[in-house]
């Protein structure tokens, strides 16, 4: 089945840090301050950089993931989207998984969109221009099609940086001049959330007028492709119950869009709670989410909130629970916070987890389950967090665990009956297994 055709560009950089989260958000906020109205997505994983994609656009930001996704899904999601739409990438153009897959290049590429490369130019000058020759001619089924030199020192920098770019025939849609003012926040799971920022709105409008000085904003839309929707696969796994309570604070915040919309479109109904505003999950509830975030940041706060350690122990009764990562954590009897005060947990599964001797464990995983989650045996996710496990007593394992080349891990998480978590923040089926 033919439908109307979407278009979008990608946002990309050769690496990390060269500034192309606060330069889409500018790109965001200043198409829509002049009526050109987009949405946005963002490459990979990560949680935090969509709440920043929200505030710019107006709308939420969906992720999209071809190693942990498959193709269908990605196309499903991005034919979801109601408006021409901008995707950032993530890390260099080319890093994806350990297996080689999943990068911002892969997503350009399956769906036939312009990449757009944003070009740290403060310790360099001619060398742009082999940079740009690289790029552009590392994948045939890669198309560069315009360059954002950002941090730029001066006119002068300017003009030699625009003339390298000529070498290589690739258009320069601006020069974004180094600004100090123009930074985020950050810390260890990366930029300190949206939310928790008060001052990101000026900041976002701050981008948004160094975007709308420096950069062809016209030029930029005319690079806008469309791509050939299909009906894709939008909402791959089944919700948790039919009623669902799910904590949603700076605590909680880590759900992808994509997951809960797909929940609600399957019919079931979301019920948020705050967990540090000492909410109980819904009690006529037949499902409770914990997702990741921060919890060892408000560990403390937490513990004393009897409000919501009771109704999770009520809920516990009747309704299957279910932790990722930081609601790991919390279903679990202490959180040892990174000063090394214990704090007491839910208790609802005998673990112990310490932040207090930071060890980083990141990566995409493949999992297995026979667990009572109403998934598909076979789920790809990823894990990203700092704390440990300090004490697991006898239990059964929730997955058991490979990493993105299928090479074994040792088994996650815990379930007891319908109570379960672990470390990994699940995606979306395993779109390789066996039908």
């Amino acid at each position: 089945m033919t439908a109307q055709r979407q278009t979008g560009c990608v946002i990309a950089a050769p690496h990390s840090g060269a500034g192309k989260t606060l330069i889409t958000l500018g790109l965001l906020r200043a198409l829509n301050c002049l009526g050109f109205a987009v949405d946005s997505a963002k490459v990979g994983p990560d949680y935090i950089d969509p709440a920043f994609h929200a505030l710019a656009a107006g709308k939420p930001c969906i992720n999209i993931d071809s190693w942990a996704m498959g193709d269908e899904l990605v196309h499903g999601l991005a034919a979801s989207l109601e408006r021409p739409f901008i995707i950032e990438g993530v890390m260099g153009l080319f890093d994806g998984a350990d297996d080689g897959t999943g990068s911002t290049a892969d997503i350009a590429a399956l769906l036939n969109l312009p990449v757009i490369l944003v070009v740290d130019s403060q310790a360099q000058s001619w060398s742009a221009a082999a940079l740009l020759h690289g790029f552009k001619t590392f994948r045939k089924d890669v198309h560069l099609a315009g360059v954002i030199f950002n941090r730029v020192a001066s006119d002068r920098h300017a003009a030699i940086l625009t003339k390298a770019a000529s070498q290589s025939d690739v258009p320069v849609l601006g020069c974004l001049p180094r600004d100090e003012n123009l930074t985020m926040p950050s810390r260890h799971l990366g930029l300190v959330q949206a939310q928790e920022q008060t001052g990101i709105q000026p900041l976002i409008e701050r981008a948004a007028d160094c975007v709308s000085d420096h950069i062809d904003l016209t030029h930029f839309q005319s690079l806008f492709q469309p791509f050939k929707k299909f009906d894709g696969q939008t909402n791959p796994l089944p919700p948790l119950g039919q009623r669902i309570a799910i904590a949603r604070d700076d605590a909680f915040s880590f759900a992808y869009h994509h997951m809960l919309d797909g929940w609600r479109r399957a019919g079931a109904e979301i019920v948020p709670f705050s967990p540090l505003a000492n909410e109980a999950p819904d009690g006529s509830a037949d499902a409770v989410f914990l997702p990741g975030g921060y919890p060892e940041l408000h560990a403390g706060l937490l513990s004393e909130n009897t409000q919501f350690m009771d109704g999770l122990h009520a809920c516990s009764n009747h309704a299957l629970i279910y932790g990722e990562c930081g609601g790991f954590m919390v279903l679990g009897e202490q959180l040892i916070d990174a000063q090394g005060i214990a704090h007491k947990m839910a208790g609802l599964l005998p673990v112990e987890t310490s932040f207090e001797k930071r060890k980083l464990q990141l990566g995409y995983r493949r999992l297995i389950h026979n667990s009572p989650l109403p998934w598909p045996q076979r789920l790809r996710g990823h894990e990203f967090h700092y704390s440990t496990l300090t004490k697991s007593l006898d239990g059964a394992p929730l997955f058991q665990a490979s990493n993105a080349k299928a090479e074994p891990l040792a088994a996650m998480g815990l379930c007891q009956n319908r109570i379960m978590g672990s470390y990994a923040h699940v995606i979306a089926p395993d779109w390789s297994a066996p039908s």
